[in-house]
């Protein structure tokens, strides 16, 4: 499960704005923008999901699972 917290955080992270999200995932920066304003899930197709969390992962975000403390993103160690 992605939420739309962790997808902005991820940008947030990255620097990225919507539009750079939108281009690496070829999903529509209207779309990215809805998905980004309602809470919780992403309400969208399983290939969108997939499509955002796959350009976050490349450029990389980590998302961290619900473990009792809520779900969140961190950052990929980057090797010195």
């Amino acid at each position: 499960m992605l939420t739309s917290e962790q997808v902005r955080a991820a940008r947030a992270l990255l620097r990225w704005e919507q539009k750079d999200l939108a281009g690496a995932t070829q999903v529509s920066l209207p779309s990215i923008k809805r998905l980004e304003a309602q809470p919780g899930p992403l309400a969208a197709q399983p290939r969108t999901v997939a499509a955002i969390r796959a350009a976050l992962e490349a450029a990389g975000v980590i998302f961290v699972d619900e473990n009792g403390e809520g779900p969140g993103v961190r950052l990929r160690k980057t090797k010195p």
